[in-house]
């Protein structure tokens, strides 16, 4: 029925909108996780072979024998810093780490600043790295929270239109039919449907059932017509 129509279409428009809303939430959470597992299984790993390196020099310059040679855990820590190279200032830093390292472990004061600093400067790179990584999944969560507030206050209006709508063709329209039916039945025989400005098929049906009505009092009127010529 045509009347239904705008009913069902606003319901349907609600339905569309949670689920779009439902779907956009779960997107924003599924972005978020990869900008934290790329702190995690990136920059976390280079801090750690910064770490270790560290470690193996304190260890080679204080001469603690834990059954390991420092040098081969630097070496090893060194590699995991080169395989993990994420930002594009960590290959100079690295290189200068594996310049000044050797002689570090020889003894040579000024190398063994040079690769301190060096290693410094590789851990302030990947924190970097790592702020920036968790500005931008706060920017995104932010983002991402205002565009679900936008939508649910989008859903909001809409619900409030619909249930407007709701009100002006399916309410309303029956609350008057209901009254005029009942005012009939009570003896109110002029008494009809009449609603202001109300949608083209509601008008329909209320001309459909005044027409109706009309016809009664006729039928009824030339029935007390032919029983008075009786």
């Amino acid at each position: 029925m045509k009347i239904a129509q705008p009913v069902q279409f606003g319901a349907w428009l609600l339905i569309v909108m949670n689920l779009f809303m439902a779907f956009a939430s779960i997107w924003i959470f599924m972005r978020m996780a990869p900008a934290i597992e790329v702190i995690i299984a990136r920059n976390a790993a280079s801090l750690e072979s910064c770490e270790n390196m560290l470690t193996a020099l304190l260890q080679a310059n204080i001469t603690i024998d834990d059954g390991s040679r420092p040098i081969e855990r630097f070496r090893n820590a060194l590699q995991n810093a080169e395989d993990n190279i994420t930002e594009k200032k960590e290959p100079v830093v690295i290189r200068s780490i594996i310049t000044y390292y050797p002689a570090a472990f020889t003894g040579d004061t000024l190398a063994l600043a040079q690769t301190l600093s060096a290693i410094e400067a590789l851990a302030e790179v990947n924190r970097k790295a790592m702020h920036r990584a968790d500005i931008g999944a706060q920017q995104l969560g932010k983002a991402g929270a205002w565009a679900i507030v936008f939508m649910g206050t989008t859903s909001f209006i809409i619900g409030m239109i619909f249930l407007r709508s709701l009100q002006k063709n399916l309410s309303e329209p029956i609350e008057e039919i209901d009254a005029v039916i009942t005012a009939f039945r009570q003896g109110a025989s002029m008494r009809r449907c009449t609603m202001e400005n109300p949608p083209q098929n509601i008008r329909k049906v209320f001309n459909n059932i005044n027409e109706l009505l009309d016809a009664n009092i006729s039928y009824k009127e030339y029935s007390a017509g032919n029983e008075r010529v009786f």
